[in-house]
C-alpha cells in the first residue's frame, strides 16, 4: 500500500487550496507539484478566455464515416458476428480512441519531416511502392518491449504523471538542394486527413470493441441481454482483432504496425496484472493499479495517437510523436480513474481501484481485503461500505484532474490551431463528464 504520510503545502497558499491539497495523497501531490514543466516551443499562447473548440463537432463527418464504413471493413462474416458488429459500431458511442487519432492527425499534419512523401503516397497511391513495405525487417525493438522512447513503462514510472521531456538532441533535417528555398514545417490549411489515418481510427476502434467483448465474459453486462454469450463474445473479440491486424498490415508503416500490435499484448498483460496478488503492501497496490490502468486503458489512446502522427510523416527525433504519446497516456489514466470513481458498485474481485486504495489510507483495516484482491466472501460489500464513508472518491477525482492537467500542458508544444483547442477541450470533457 501507499504510505499515508502527508506533507503539508507551504503556508503561503490560500486556505481553499490547502484544503483541496489535503485531500490528495503523496502520489497526487507528487503528480501535481514535483514534475518538471515542459519546455515550450511556441511562445505565443492563446488567450485564456478563448473558448475551446468542440472536438466531436470538428471531426463529426469523419467519425460518422468511420462508424458506417466499419462493417464494410470487416467484410463478410457469420450472421452472429455481423449482428454483434452492428450492435457496437452502428450505435452512437463516444468513439474516444478514434477521436484522438483524428485530432492528432489534424493537429500535426504538415509538421513531420516526411509529410510531403506521405501526402504524395496518399495522392498517387498507385505510383508508390507499397508492396516493398512487407519485406522490411522489424525495427525499433523498444516498441515491442512496450515502452516509449523517452518513457519507460516499468512499475516505478507510474508513481506520478508522465512529464514530457524535450529530446536531448534537436531533430536533424536532411540536406536540401542549395537551389531550393528551405521549407519550414507548418500545419496544412485547410486540414487534410490521410486515408491511412482514417483507417487507423477504425483499427483502434476495432481493438477497443474487441476488448469490450472479452470483458463481458466476466462482467455479464447488457451484451448478455442481447444474446451474446461467453463463447460468442470470445469469438467476436478474436475476429475483430484478426481483422484489425489485417487492416494494420496494409498501412505501409512498420513502426505503426509494431506500435499498435503491442497494444493487444498490453491488454492481455493488463488483464493478468489485475489478477495478481499483492504480496508486498508498501506501494505495490498503487503501482500495480496504475500500471494496469495504463495497460488496459491508456495504452491504446497513447499509442494510437502516436501512430497517427507517425503516419503523417513524423520521424524519430520529432517532438510531435512525444506530445501525442504523453497526451494519450495522461488522458487515458485520467479517464479510467474517473470511471472507477463514478460507480462504486462496479467494485469486483481483483486489484483494488483508486477509491478503495484511497479509502484504505483512512481505514487501515481494509488492507487485508486489498492484499487478497477482494476475493473472500463479503469482501466486496465490506470494501464498498468502507469506501463510501471516506473521501476516496473525491481524492480519486482530484488525482484524475492532475493527469488531465498534464495532458493539457503538453499541448502547448503544438502550433496554435482549432484542433489544438479541441484537444484542450477534450480534457475538460473527460474530467467533467461525470
Amino acid at each position: 500500500m501507499r504510505p499515508a504520510t502527508f506533507h503539508p503545502i507551504s503556508r503561503s497558499l490560500s486556505p481553499a487550496s490547502v484544503t483541496r491539497s489535503q485531500r490528495l495523497s503523496a502520489l497526487a501531490q507528487h503528480a501535481t507539484r514535483s514534475q518538471p514543466e515542459p519546455i515550450p516551443i511556441h511562445q505565443h499562447e492563446p488567450p485564456k478566455t478563448r473558448k475551446h473548440q468542440d472536438p466531436y463537432v470538428l471531426v463529426a463527418p469523419e467519425l460518422t464515416y468511420i462508424r458506417k464504413n466499419m462493417l464494410n471493413l470487416l467484410g463478410s462474416a457469420h450472421p452472429g458476428l455481423a449482428g454483434m458488429a452492428e450492435f457496437y459500431f452502428l450505435h452512437p458511442s463516444k468513439q474516444l480512441r478514434s477521436l484522438l487519432v483524428l485530432l492528432f492527425s489534424r493537429a500535426t499534419n504538415g509538421l513531420g519531416r516526411h509529410w510531403e512523401l506521405k501526402h504524395w503516397d496518399a495522392t498517387y497511391e498507385s505510383s508508390s511502392n507499397q508492396s516493398e513495405v512487407f519485406d522490411r525487417p522489424l525495427k525499433l525493438s523498444n516498441v515491442l518491449n512496450e515502452w516509449n522512447h523517452s518513457m519507460p513503462d516499468h512499475t516505478k514510472s507510474f508513481e506520478s504523471v508522465f512529464p514530457l521531456q524535450q529530446p536531448a538532441q534537436p531533430p536533424t533535417l536532411p540536406p536540401r538542394s542549395p537551389h531550393k528555398t528551405p521549407i519550414h514545417p507548418r500545419l496544412i490549411s485547410p486540414p487534410v486527413l490521410l486515408p491511412t489515418q482514417i483507417r487507423l481510427a477504425q483499427i483502434v476502434e476495432m481493438i477497443h470493441v474487441a476488448s469490450l467483448l472479452h470483458e463481458t465474459i466476466s462482467k455479464g453486462s447488457k451484451e448478455e441481454e442481447e444474446g451474446f454469450g461467453n463463447k460468442l463474445s470470445i469469438l467476436g473479440g478474436d475476429f475483430l482483432l484478426g481483422r484489425a491486424s489485417t487492416a494494420l498490415s496494409r498501412l505501409g508503416e512498420s513502426e505503426v504496425v509494431e506500435l499498435v500490435a503491442s497494444v493487444i499484448s498490453n491488454l492481455v498483460e493488463g488483464e493478468f496484472l489485475s489478477m495478481d496478488e499483492i504480496r508486498t503492501p508498501e506501494q505495490a497496490a498503487w503501482e500495480l493499479y496504475l500500471q494496469k490502468t495504463y495497460l488496459k486503458t491508456a495504452s491504446l489512446m497513447a499509442k494510437g495517437a502516436r501512430s497517427a502522427v507517425i503516419l503523417g510523416g513524423s520521424q524519430e527525433d520529432d517532438i510531435w510523436k512525444e506530445v501525442a504519446y504523453a497526451y494519450g497516456r495522461n488522458l487515458g489514466i485520467a479517464y479510467q480513474l474517473l470511471e472507477d470513481a463514478a460507480d462504486l458498485t462496479q467494485i469486483r474481485p481483483g486489484l483494488a481501484s483508486g477509491p478503495v486504495l484511497f479509502a484504505c489510507e483512512e481505514r487501515p483495516g481494509m488492507l487485508p481485503l486489498i492484499q487478497r484482491n477482494l476475493t473472500s466472501p463479503g469482501d466486496i460489500a465490506l470494501a464498498l461500505e468502507y469506501t463510501q464513508g471516506t473521501s476516496g472518491v473525491e481524492r480519486t477525482r482530484l488525482l484524475a484532474e492532475s493527469y488531465a492537467n498534464k495532458a493539457r500542458e503538453v499541448l502547448q508544444l503544438l502550433p496554435d490551431s482549432d484542433t489544438r483547442r479541441a484537444l484542450e477541450g477534450l480534457t475538460d470533457i473527460v474530467v467533467n463528464r461525470i
